[in-house]
């Protein structure tokens, strides 16, 4: 029996020999260019994550907001996210955004608002992007690159609230509630707002995700929470720290 798991254990090990001439007839894909600046595109990387962790290592927890870029200004999303963002900064926590219009514009001038800390993270765009005037000039970091702006979005916030939003936001919800679930980071609160758009999305993610081809397990959806008040949005979270938590606020994961 011993010998047959140490076989096992071999056949394992071994890689999986190629059907005999399947090279045949194959013409291998060549760059029709390679870019000489590959390797030097590493130090704009790291002046990016050194600007960004100097400026928010001194800013302290925050709150991260997403949304979309296109919402108008007196309309209920953006409001809902100017309240929000208030709540949040009386509450004492700093408020990050994309730093550009719409959701991103209300989040910052709530902070604002309170004299609170009011991130933003700009990112160069073709369009929609440009930087929004609540945010101090110390706290409005440039990137070129989304994966530097992700991290800096993730790393320093106690919490998550995602608005409405596009293709972007669904990007950022996503990233967050994976690295919630493959405990890459800590758990945080990640909370949706605005039940009557996010709940299409939660159906799905029940009925198909979850339900009929099992991608997802049941515990998963409890990794967020969907609610239309922004008052039970700042609830969550102090709940989420009450206690000793609330002792122990650090920023997420080492690099």
């Amino acid at each position: 029996m011993i010998n047959e798991m140490n076989n096992a254990e071999k056949m394992d090990e071994m890689p999986v020999e190629r059907p005999q001439g399947s090279n045949t007839g194959i013409t291998m894909k060549k760059w029709s260019k390679i870019r000489g600046e590959n390797s030097w595109t590493m130090f704009k990387v790291i002046a990016e994550f050194v600007d960004g962790f100097e400026v928010l290592n001194n800013i302290g927890p925050c709150v991260s907001i997403f949304g979309s870029a296109r919402t108008k200004p007196g309309t209920y999303y953006y409001e809902q996210a100017v309240k929000i963002a208030s709540l949040f900064a009386q509450e004492g926590y700093g408020v990050i955004t994309g730093g550009g219009p719409g959701i991103m514009e209300a989040g910052n001038k709530g902070a604002w608002m309170k004299n609170g800390e009011s991130v933003g993270l700009n990112i160069d765009l073709p369009f929609e992007q440009h930087h929004n005037p609540f945010i101090a000039a110390s706290h409005n970091l440039k990137h070129r690159y989304f994966f530097v702006r992700k991290v800096m979005f993730v790393k320093y916030a106690q919490a998550f609230v995602v608005m409405p939003g596009g293709f972007g936001t669904l990007d950022e919800l996503f990233e967050v509630i994976t690295l919630v679930q493959t405990k890459k980071i800590t758990k945080v609160p990640i909370v949706l707002v605005g039940k009557e758009y996010w709940e299409g999305l939660m159906k799905w993610i029940v009925e198909i995700m979850l339900e009929r081809h099992h991608n997802i397990s049941p515990e998963d959806m409890n990794l967020f929470h969907l609610t239309d008040d922004p008052e039970e949005a700042v609830r969550i979270v102090n709940e989420f720290y009450s206690g000793e938590k609330q002792d122990k606020l650090t920023p997420n994961y080492e690099l």
